[in-house]
């Protein structure tokens, strides 16, 4: 089988294609992994080899940033505001798609970037797998409006509902897809994988159809990875207590020195370390006693030994802190992170808050509440039930799509590098 994998978005975004391409490549088969460009040297540091197609992620992300309609008291604007962003980089997604498509069997790909996928696979007319991070499929289980008032929507309004965003979303991709004038075939099959814990979502198993299978490949994903670990960080986690994790993955802060001091002054007053992941935050690595700041790290090893993890509420983010036992404080930002904290907080097993609304009253509040014996009780448990081998079952999802008579000779794409 000769796959191509296009994972383009975050880091996040971007691990479980990474993980999904060893997987598959360990079975023999010959894989394209496509990632952002500002993504392809990640990869190669996990020794998994990666060409670019679309527009930097980082940029599209500051960008966002940096769009005051995201912060607008108007729901249009910001309606509007997710649109325009979602259009901008697909003309160079679905160019950068349509050249590496010929010879490949099947076409796997994230949540973003799957409208620009699926124009590659019709093209070629081959097989689509859409690995799904976040149950966007229309249903009634998954309030729409992650509020409580939205939890009161009645499920038939809330089906409708994500069946309007949807029909949105793909008008506003038509006309950047509509310049590809080109003869296109139908799909020959295509599958959504649920790359999460449905769990977390009570009701939804019922309502997903057939060719919605569910790995909780997500979970696995942030985990995973490998990776080269910092033995700096590892003397510094054996050298006191357990620290309280800190980390916001891809998003941009406004003031980075700001919040480290506030951060900093939070975990003194309760006697804590600091440990916290940069990311794309741009603050400088440091170590010292009471603190330690680093770019990047592997959260299935160090989150077992953090006493809370404070995050934005990325599902990769979040899978990893559930699997790792550790009570979380999800700070959402954008996006489907709102969801995750009004998910796990309905279950006992976080505290969630606006990122916006975050001081240091909040945040000692936030952690108060995590703190609690039955809190830190139920993520321990909900740890110990989490599923297994779902990057192997996301792999089999795959396989299923192309019938198999006989190992695939390697495949190299001409002028790229596999």
């Amino acid at each position: 089988m000769r796959a191509l994998l296009a994972f383009t978005g975050s880091r996040g975004d971007a691990q479980p294609g990474i993980l999904l391409a060893r997987e598959l490549r360990a079975r023999g088969h010959s894989v394209t992994l496509a990632l952002s460009p500002n993504l392809v040297e990640f990869a190669d540091t996990l020794g998994i080899a990666a060409v670019g197609f679309g527009r930097d992620s980082a940029e599209l992300l500051r960008t966002q940033h940096a769009d005051r309609r995201f912060r607008s008291a108007s729901p249009r604007q910001r309606v509007r505001a997710v649109l325009d962003l979602q259009r901008r980089g697909v003309a160079e997604a679905v160019r950068d798609l349509l050249d590496l498509a010929p010879g490949h069997d099947v076409v796997v790909t994230g949540m973003a970037g799957e409208e620009a996928a699926e124009k590659a696979a019709r093209r070629v007319g081959v097989p689509l797998a859409a690995v799904h991070f976040f149950p966007i499929h229309p249903n009634r289980s998954v309030p729409v409006v992650p509020t409580a008032w939205g939890a009161r929507i009645p499920g038939a309004l809330n089906r409708r509902i994500w069946a309007g965003l949807r029909w949105a979303r793909d008008a506003a991709l038509a006309q950047p897809l509509a310049e590809f004038g080109i003869v296109e075939h139908p799909l020959r099959e295509r599958v959504s994988i649920q790359a999460y814990d449905v769990d977390l979502f009570p009701g939804l198993a019922a309502e997903l159809p057939a060719r919605h299978p569910v790995t909780g490949f997500a979970v696995d994903a942030d985990g995973f990875l490998g990776g080269r670990a910092d033995p700096a960080l590892g003397r510094w986690l054996d050298a006191g207590a357990a620290p309280i994790y800190v980390g916001f993955g891809s998003m941009t802060v406004d003031d980075p020195a700001a919040l480290v001091a506030m951060l900093r002054a939070v975990c003194a007053r309760r006697d804590r370390r600091l440990l916290l992941a940069a990311g794309w935050a741009g603050i400088a690595p440091l170590l010292s006693e009471e603190m330690a700041i680093v770019d990047q790290l592997d959260h299935a090893a160090v989150l077992p030994r953090c006493v809370a993890a404070v995050h934005h509420g990325g599902a990769g983010t979040t899978a990893a802190a559930l699997r790792a036992g550790v009570p979380q404080v999800i700070c959402s930002i954008q996006a489907d992170q709102p969801y995750w904290g009004r998910a796990l907080s309905r279950l006992g097993l976080a505290a969630t808050a606006r990122a916006a609304d975050l001081d240091a009253r909040a945040l000692t509040t936030l952690l108060d509440r995590v703190a609690d014996p039955d809190v830190v009780a139920r993520a321990a448990a909900y740890a110990s039930r989490f599923p297994e081998h779902g990057v192997a079952r996301a792999a089999d999802e795959v396989e299923a799509l192309v019938p198999l008579t006989a190992p695939t000779p390697v495949f190299h794409h001409a002028g790229r590098r596999q």
